[in-house]
């Protein structure tokens, strides 16, 4: 008998994502009876919005929302992304610049497959959203990390970036406010790399997700509202998933110049056609409707925000950069490392995230999932008590 032929290569290489992986070890403990407090997962603990899931009720009382729509999004949310891309980006689209998608991680999926050619490198500023190099070795592109600590904020600079490109450099990821970090780049610096990436021709992919959770007075600054020129290489991804708690709806879209959005909507007619409709529906009413119940999610962010780096800051050895949007930290916990706690050396952050689940009962991703050792991330979308009581667990586990 013929032995049967292997495996896709490239699909065998790309890795599970580690967040969901962290996520999923940690419900798995709870569903066994274990008091587990996790920070693992980037969700929203609010519940949708109530006019949100009316109007996803109503939809289904529509039998034409029961057939086939087009592909790349039902025109009547795609005119609503429209206006909001000008409100929250500053730029000025046509419904024909947008895809809807099924979730923003198809937004970053395809944004890469319609901008990356094979041996094609991709600057890739790290610490990173652990899918972002899975999406890029898909697309045949190749990722160049660059690291910037946390005595930069987690920030790349245009010299670091500068530094990493070579002439096979074609796209640039630009992600604020940041997952895992949170961080938030200001007015200055986004211009300064929105130029930089002008001068030279290069694509920026730029993650959008977090755009309406900043706090302090931040505002997150649009790459194509910076550097207007550079709307003609840039895609915007975006979507309804964190700002509305709306992650299991499945609801995103990337903008863009209307050669790349075609290819990508060539793609997507085959991949997966259109997202489902009552999905679609609920997300127009995200985005035309009222929005002082996500205006409330953001506030409550703010308190967790306050509360979580006071907390952990009082563990020595960790050092907590204040993040301005998004809802993580991402302490460096280097100063833990290579110390003995409860009769055990963890060298890695990675070691570190297995012995505080063990000892603690608290899921934390080590920074692993998202460049060098030595961070941990952790999601603050989870209740005040929730969140304060597994502080309080990592304060009395390494209390000196």
């Amino acid at each position: 008998m013929t032995e049967r032929a292997p495996l896709s290569r490239k699909l065998s290489a790309i890795a599970e994502s580690a967040t969901l992986k962290v996520d999923a070890k940690a419900k798995a403990l709870q569903a066994a009876g274990r008091p587990v407090i996790s920070y693992a997962a980037g969700e929203p603990d609010f519940a949708t919005p109530q006019f949100i899931v009316d109007a996803a009720a109503e939809a289904l009382k529509n039998p034409a929302n029961f057939r086939y729509t087009p592909g790349v999004g039902l025109p009547v949310l795609r005119e609503a992304i429209a206006e909001k891309t000008q409100r929250d980006s500053g730029l000025a689209v046509e419904p024909s610049q947008i895809i809807v998608t099924n979730g923003g991680k198809q937004a970053v999926y395809q944004a890469f497959q319609a901008v990356v050619n094979p041996g094609d490198e991709v600057i890739l500023p790290a610490p990173y959203w652990t899918t972002y190099p899975e999406a890029i070795a898909l697309a045949d592109g190749v990722p160049v990390e660059v690291f910037a600590g946390a005595d930069q904020e987690y920030k790349v600079t245009v010299d670091q970036l500068e530094a990493a490109r070579t002439e096979r450099t074609t796209v640039l990821v630009f992600v604020s406010p940041s997952n895992p970090t949170g961080s938030v780049y200001t007015p200055e610096e986004t211009r300064a790399i929105g130029e930089w990436a002008l001068a030279h021709g290069i694509w920026v992919i730029s993650d959008e997700i977090y755009q309406n959770l900043v706090y302090e007075g931040a505002r997150a600054v649009s790459i194509v509202e910076a550097v207007p020129e550079l709307a003609g290489q840039t895609i915007l991804v975006n979507g309804v998933a964190k700002t509305y708690a709306m992650t299991g709806w499945r609801v995103g879209w990337m903008v863009g110049p209307k050669d790349a959005i075609k290819v990508a909507g060539n793609l997507q007619s085959h991949l997966s056609s259109n997202v489902n409709n009552i999905a679609q529906r609920a997300a127009l009413a995200a985005l035309t409707g009222p929005q002082n119940e996500a205006e409330q999610f953001r506030t409550a962010f703010d308190r967790r925000r306050r509360l979580i780096v006071d907390e952990l800051s009082k563990i020595e050895g960790v050092t907590v950069p204040t993040p301005l949007g998004a809802f993580y930290v991402y302490p460096d916990v280097r100063g833990l490392l290579g110390k003995t706690w409860r009769g055990v050396t963890p060298t890695t952050s990675l070691e570190l995230a297995d012995f505080i689940l063990e000892q603690a009962e608290v899921a934390a991703v080590p920074g692993e999932a998202f460049g060098p050792s030595g961070y941990l991330r952790l999601s603050y979308a989870l209740s005040d008590e929730q969140l304060l009581e597994g502080i309080r667990r990592l304060q009395d586990l390494f209390r000196a």
